[in-house]
């Protein structure tokens, strides 16, 4: 199945969907003691196409993510006339960086240390931010992407010695998954170790890792509860 047919719903629908996504996030904000303007709402359009994606554009969605670069080229083109926020939420190859970055505000999936020497070699020609979340396999599934433990250590140490020399490139927080097994109560888990890992490394090397990028269609309430500053929403915003 072509990835772009997976889901055809109406206007009127994805209005509908999108604003129980907002209240949900309002909610779950209330139950924890937290302002819903901490919290952004990426809309995660590889399922739908261009014109879907405009919707949510229209409704004051303008954080949109696509996990695959050769897709979120495609539709950056077709979206030009908007104001668009650009998230890539997927794997990076080395040979799609140049492409891809000049389009992106903030890439969630920083998930090695030689994909971000390849940003610090293309980020020198960027005049604008860009903004980068460590990928994280906090939950330990083999079939998940993200950095060990020992990965991330090492990448932040090696940032902390030369934040001052690319003032366009920051490293703004983790990004993680919960389990594929568990249910919400394993993922919430997850989401308090991604949280307690964040808190441990802004302590250790000094970097201001603002951002928890957590949650998705089937847990980001939890996530939100559980401290999440990003949830990535996707197939909740476009069934019919």
């Amino acid at each position: 199945m072509n990835q772009l047919s997976r889901f055809r719903p109406t206007k009127d629908r994805v209005l509908a969907n999108y604003l129980e996504v907002v209240e949900r996030i309002q909610a779950a904000a209330s139950r924890s003691s937290r302002f819903s303007t901490e919290i952004q709402l990426i809309g995660v359009t590889k399922y739908v196409d261009a014109t879907i994606a405009r919707w949510l554009v229209e409704f004051g969605c303008s954080n949109l993510a696509e996990s695959r670069p050769q897709i979120l080229w495609e539709k950056a083109a077709l979206l030009l006339d908007l104001q668009v926020n650009w998230h890539l939420v997927g794997h990076l190859q080395r040979n799609k960086a140049k492409r891809t970055l000049p389009l992106v505000a903030t890439m969630h999936s920083l998930d090695s240390i030689r994909i971000f020497d390849q940003i610090q070699l293309e980020i020198v020609q960027r005049q604008v931010p860009l903004q980068l979340l460590l990928e994280m396999n906090v939950s330990g599934d083999p079939e998940k992407t993200g950095m060990l433990v020992s990965e991330g250590e090492k990448l932040l140490e090696a940032w902390a010695s030369k934040l001052h020399e690319f003032p366009n490139l920051s490293i703004v927080g983790l990004m993680g998954m919960g389990s594929l097994q568990g249910g919400t109560d394993q993922a919430r888990r997850d989401f308090a170790s991604l949280r307690n890992m964040r808190d441990l490394w802004q302590n250790r090397y000094g970097i201001q890792l603002s951002e928890l990028s957590m949650g998705m269609s089937e847990d980001f309430e939890a996530a939100v509860e559980e401290g999440a500053t990003m949830v990535r929403i996707g197939s909740v915003l476009f069934v019919e």
